[in-house]
């Protein structure tokens, strides 16, 4: 099991808040959160980066929001034009939810269309590939990551957090860093609500995680040896 600084740690987490009724004043405290701890990121929907990057201007705390989400069934010329706007209200990371169904289809065309496409509205901010990888059979989730990584993504990422398949697990993490090998980044997002799971992630082969747990994680931490 690795162990990590305090500061590795939270640089590792992106500070989620997804849930459709957060409020604008959930949204500031978990900028404050994000700033206080030195998280890499607080991860937001598209409505709330413009707040969100107002409120860490002066922060190191990047803002990442999503795309497609979260089922990830819009045309991929919608979502680039929710890239390009999110980018215009201040979102430096991209996280995008690849069209499911067409890789169920085995249609990957669809795929490294839209990966592509979000990759260009981008313009060379971080994007990260969302599998939702409970969905997915071994084959679709390698044939996934080498698609997101030959169409210049930057990450790819387990899941929204919002299927009923479930989360990140640690033969998904290990799979998916197996099959982009070391000079692309695996984030595990999905039902990492403590410490023990996020370093069981890290070990897996994870160097970015999104949670929503992210303040009990680093105080469950602290004191403990963990860190």
């Amino acid at each position: 099991m690795p162990r990590l600084t305090q500061s590795a740690l939270a640089a590792l987490i992106d500070h989620t808040l997804l849930k459709p009724e957060a409020t604008r004043a959930e949204i500031e405290r978990l900028c404050a959160e994000a700033d206080h701890f030195k998280f890499a990121t607080v991860c937001v929907q598209p409505y709330r980066v413009a707040v969100a990057a107002d409120l860490l201007k002066s922060s190191s705390v990047k803002v990442c929001t999503v795309i497609g989400f979260p089922l990830g069934a819009n045309r991929a010329e919608i979502k680039a034009l929710e890239a390009v706007r999110a980018c215009t209200d201040g979102a430096l990371e991209l996280d995008m939810v690849i069209n499911i169904g067409a890789a169920k289809d085995g249609n990957w065309s669809v795929i490294q269309t839209e990966v592509e496409s979000i990759v260009r509205a981008a313009q060379e901010r971080l994007v990260k590939v969302i599998l939702e990888t409970s969905l997915l059979s071994r084959e679709e989730i390698i044939r996934t990551c080498q698609i997101a990584r030959d169409a210049g993504a930057i990450y790819v990422k387990t899941s929204t957090g919002f299927s009923s398949g479930g989360g990140a697990t640690v033969e998904a993490v290990k799979l998916m860093r197996e099959t982009v090998g070391e000079d692309m980044g695996v984030k595990a997002s999905g039902g990492v609500r403590d410490l023990n799971t996020l370093l069981q992630m890290v070990d897996a082969g994870a160097n970015r995680i999104g949670t929503s747990s992210g303040v009990g994680i680093m105080e469950s931490g602290s004191g403990t040896g963990a860190y």
